[in-house]
C-alpha cells in the first residue's frame, strides 16, 4: 500500500512540476522576459523524500526557416525515491522567437514503467496540429484555437504576455492547452495576489495562484494546488505546492543560470 500510494504521488509530482508553467494574462509585455541560455532547476520533495530534481533550458534552433526557442524540460527521481520509483521524463517545445507560437512539441515519458512518447506538429498556416503517438502508432488531428499552447511553449510565452497591474486578485486567467491525444482543454488560474517567500537565496516576492483543476485529468478536484512567480522582470516560478489525497508535494526553485534580469532578494 505504502508503494502504491507513492507511485501514484510521484506520478502527479511531475505532471505537476510541468504544469507549474501555466500562470498570466495576455497583454503584451514590452521587453522579454528570457534569453536563450536561461536554465532552471527545481528540487521536488514528497513528505521526508527529496523525491526528484527537474531542469528547464532554453536553446536557439530553426523550424521551416522560422526562428524559435528550443526548450528542453527534463525530470528524474534521485537517491532513494528513486529505488521504488523511477522517473525519465523529456519534455521539448519549439516555439516562435517573434509570436510565441509552438511549432513541435515532444513528450517522452518512462515513470515506474508507465510511458509516453508523443510528438505534436503544430501547422500554423494550415490551423491544424497533428499528434503523433509513437507508442501506439496512432496519429489524431486538431483544429487550431486561438492563442493554443504546449505545456512547455506556454510558461515562455506567458511570462512574455502579461503586465502585474493587470492581475487583480480573485480574478481567474484562461489558456488553451494541447500536449496530449485527451485534446485541448481549458486550464484557469486565480490570482492570489502577493506573498515573500523564504527560499534558499533569500526572501523573495512572489505572485501566488492558484490553479483551478480540471477534475479527474491528473488531480481530484478537492485537491489544492498553488504556484508563486517571481514578482520580478524574469517571472520565474519560485514554489509549487500540492496538498494531494496521498501526501503533499512541494517543488522549490534549486538552481539557475543565464537569466536576463536581476533576480530580486529581498535584504532585511
Amino acid at each position: 500500500m505504502y508503494f502504491y500510494r507513492n507511485t501514484i504521488a510521484m506520478k502527479k509530482a511531475f505532471t505537476l512540476l510541468f504544469l507549474l508553467v501555466i500562470f498570466s494574462s495576455h497583454s503584451q509585455n514590452s521587453e522579454s522576459a528570457f534569453d536563450p541560455g536561461e536554465w532552471l532547476k527545481f528540487r521536488m520533495h514528497y513528505g521526508f523524500l527529496n523525491a526528484s530534481y527537474a531542469t528547464l533550458h532554453v536553446k536557439s534552433a530553426v523550424v521551416d526557416d522560422v526562428p524559435v526557442y528550443h526548450v528542453v524540460g527534463r525530470g528524474e527521481t534521485t537517491g532513494f525515491a528513486s529505488v521504488f520509483f523511477k522517473v525519465d521524463d523529456t519534455y521539448e517545445s519549439y516555439f516562435g522567437k517573434e509570436d510565441g507560437k509552438p511549432y513541435k512539441f515532444i513528450r517522452k515519458i518512462n515513470e515506474g514503467g508507465y510511458t509516453k512518447d508523443i510528438e505534436i506538429n503544430f501547422d500554423h498556416e494550415e490551423e491544424k496540429a497533428v499528434l503523433n503517438d509513437k507508442k501506439h502508432n496512432k496519429k489524431y488531428n486538431f483544429e487550431l484555437q486561438d492563442s493554443i499552447q504546449d505545456l512547455i511553449s506556454a510558461f515562455y510565452y506567458l511570462r512574455n504576455n502579461y503586465e502585474p497591474s493587470d492581475l487583480v486578485i480573485g480574478e481567474a486567467v484562461n489558456l488553451k492547452m494541447l500536449y496530449d491525444d485527451d485534446g485541448i482543454f481549458n486550464f484557469k488560474l486565480k490570482y492570489l495576489g502577493t506573498e515573500v517567500l523564504k527560499t534558499k537565496f533569500g526572501k523573495v516576492e512572489c505572485f501566488k495562484f492558484r490553479p483551478l483543476v480540471q477534475s479527474g485529468r491528473v488531480f481530484k478536484e478537492q485537491e489544492s494546488l498553488s504556484l508563486w512567480v517571481s514578482a520580478d522582470d524574469n517571472r520565474i516560478p519560485v514554489r509549487i505546492q500540492a496538498n494531494l489525497s496521498v501526501g503533499a508535494i512541494k517543488a522549490d526553485l534549486d538552481g539557475y543560470n543565464g537569466l536576463k534580469h536581476q533576480f530580486k532578494i529581498i535584504m532585511d
